[in-house]
């Protein structure tokens, strides 16, 4: 009888198999780790929302929300930048839905009525309702969290 063959070098099939094997493990590990640089891209950028909305004069408050509004439009759509006026709520009104996972319907009008008018004319008034300025909080939060989430 023959010897039994070694087990080194292996058969070619075990080559490529480890090679498969490799390739996953590298594919994988790039996806785990992309996936938790995008979380912690979301975290800082939602903390730093929240620390605006920290701030206590209204007028500046008002002021960091719009334009944290605006960074966040610009990673959804690069034009987002030139919208002016009824064409920037418009855009802000088509986001739909929120980190929540609960839809918010596109053209839901929520930023076309007052909310809007605060966010186009307050950043440039010396003086802002506070209760205007804490209305509009929480659906520019949404917002936000909607823009920054989403590809």
């Amino acid at each position: 009888m023959p010897a039994e063959p070694s087990w080194w070098p292996p058969a070619p099939g075990w080559w490529g198999l480890a090679l498969l094997f490799l390739l996953a493990v590298t594919l994988l590990t790039r996806w785990v780790l992309r996936r938790r640089r995008e979380r912690r891209r979301v975290a800082l950028l939602i903390a730093e929302f929240d620390s605006a909305v920290a701030i206590a004069d209204p007028a500046a408050r008002l002021a960091e929300v719009s334009q944290l509004l605006r960074r966040a439009a610009r990673l959804r759509d690069p034009n987002a930048t030139q919208l002016h006026g009824e064409a920037w709520l418009h855009f802000l009104d088509s986001v739909d839905g929120d980190a929540g996972g609960r839809a918010v319907p596109a053209n839901s009008g929520e930023f076309s009525g007052t909310l809007g008018r605060l966010l186009l004319d307050g950043p440039y008034q010396a003086r802002a309702d506070a209760g205007a300025v804490e209305a509009l909080i929480e659906p520019a939060r949404r917002r936000f969290v909607s823009l920054v989430t989403s590809p």
